[in-house]
């Protein structure tokens, strides 16, 4: 059996991304179960603290083990982050090393949204495609020039790294996982569960206000 770690980063970041990833591969192993398979992954969330809160405290997240106790693992999940990105950088320095060590390894690493920054920060997309949240474009380029942003892609795999447009988006990537990992049989069912779109493929976006079209993908949230 294959070893899945979702990382729990320290810091109040995004909590969504990690249940997410969570549930939705848990119900792929149980698919698997259903059909007399073997379950695919050995899915555990991976932290350096006991509990980390999110939400000022309103959820907390309890890792199921530390990742000094997790010597080999086969595919590492990101998941996204808050504005403060070169904070959360500094308070997950020992997570950072331990993404590397991984890769280097033998794991793939999939980052969701602004998980992207954990990721380059390890030294691992340099030279490399990645996508990441829109809104983060700039900040990202200013701070990993040697990465080869392409902030208009929902999903990319390259030597081994998958990253991911941004938001709710990452439901996308994790199907795109599922499908890698467990078959398209196992993919298309998740995704009709999760009510989830399948095999899309840009991240530009467009709504609909009082009857004119706007494309939103280039507006600029601050």
């Amino acid at each position: 059996m294959k070893h899945l770690s979702i990382i729990v980063p320290e810091g109040e970041n995004n909590l969504s991304s990690i249940v997410g990833a969570y549930k939705i591969f848990t119900r792929a192993n149980q698919y698997q179960k259903d059909l007399g398979k073997n379950e695919v992954f050995k899915i555990q969330l991976v932290g350096i603290s006991k509990e980390v809160e999110f939400y000022d405290g309103l959820f907390a997240v309890r890792p199921h083990t530390h990742l000094r106790n997790v010597g080999k693992t086969d595919l590492v999940i990101i998941p996204s982050l808050n504005h403060n990105y070169e904070n959360a950088v500094k308070a997950n320095g020992l997570l950072i090393e331990w993404i590397s060590s991984q890769y280097k390894n033998g794991a793939e690493i999939a980052s969701i949204c602004t998980g992207a920054f954990l990721l380059a920060s390890s030294g691992l997309l340099d030279g490399k495609s990645c996508s990441t949240h829109w809104a983060a474009e700039e900040s990202f380029r200013n701070l990993f020039p040697k990465v080869n942003l392409k902030a208009d892609k929902l999903i990319t795999d390259e030597h081994g790294i998958c990253t991911n447009g941004g938001a709710y988006s990452f439901l996308n990537l994790i199907i795109y996982l599922i499908e890698k990992y467990y078959g398209r049989e196992t993919a298309i069912f998740c995704a009709k569960v999760f009510q989830i779109e399948m095999d899309r493929q840009s991240q530009a976006g467009f709504m609909i206000f009082k009857g004119t079209t706007i494309d939103i993908s280039n507006m600029n949230y601050r």
